[in-house]
């Protein structure tokens, strides 16, 4: 049996996207694989997209917003595999782009909720498995976002959720030493999947012009993944950028 063969992995927003491509591509190294997401439909295609099919993954749909549905999902994974080694806190929504005066709470909160609150319910149920599992330890992988360090036009609840995801990140590697936890966060820019189609047409620019920007093969962010996801628990990236060459971020503003 290889070391992937023996971790266990959470992937939240599976179902599509960067999601189920990191799914699919743990699965195809042999890693036992827990696919959360709110569509079970969405899932059930992400392991059907396996290579090895669904030997080794088991479909949770889960609302990560809520609290109890969280920590089902973790109990149900540590019941069905014994441990939890990895955790993708991966699902995400973008939310209205509203000029910020006419953003809506609810828009506000959903945003909030499910990109930061989710991702922080998920940390603080990984905790409690993987300091009291044998071995002791494992990795939490966040999904931020160039925009958690410069926003786009129109994006006040995104970009605050992602801003506020690097402060957690930072505060989930300095509480987690103490219990062999590492964790990282992944910083994508223009990433080919549904969220990034509008990048063809055209995307508001800090100037105000409307503008296509340059895209990259979502591949490329799931190969920078599995850097992060293969280093043993003494090593860790703690941020890492992968973005389309030619897109306007460096300068953005």
């Amino acid at each position: 049996m290889t070391d992937q063969e023996q971790i266990v992995a959470i992937v939240t927003g599976a179902g599509s996207g960067i999601g189920r491509n990191f799914s699919l591509a743990l699965l195809n190294e042999g890693y036992s694989v827990v696919l959360a997401g709110r569509e079970k439909s969405k899932l059930e295609k992400t392991t059907l997209l396996s290579q090895k099919k669904s030997r080794k993954s088991l479909i949770l749909p889960t609302d990560i917003t809520d609290e109890s549905a969280v920590k089902n999902l973790f109990k149900k994974t540590n019941d069905h595999f014994g441990r939890i080694d990895l955790v993708f806190n991966n699902a995400g929504i973008a939310g209205p782009p509203d000029v910020l005066e006419d953003i809506v709470y609810k828009d506000w909160k959903a945003v909030v909720d499910t990109n930061l609150t989710g991702a922080f319910l998920c940390t603080r149920e990984a905790f409690i498995y993987m300091k009291t599992q044998d071995p002791i330890g494992g990795r939490i992988i966040n999904n931020g976002s160039i925009s958690a360090h410069v926003p786009r036009p129109n994006s006040a609840p995104y970009t605050s959720a992602k801003h506020a995801i690097s402060g957690l990140t930072k505060s989930t590697a300095l509480e987690g030493r103490k219990y062999n936890i590492a964790c990282g966060q992944i910083d994508i820019g223009n990433a080919s999947t549904s969220m990034t189609d509008k990048m063809l047409t055209g995307v508001p620019q800090a100037d105000g012009s409307i503008k296509q920007e340059d895209t990259m093969g979502v591949d490329n962010v799931t190969k920078a993944l599995m850097y992060m996801a293969k280093l043993p628990l003494d090593a860790n990236v703690l941020s890492m950028t992968v973005i389309a060459t030619k897109m306007p971020y460096v300068g953005r503003g």
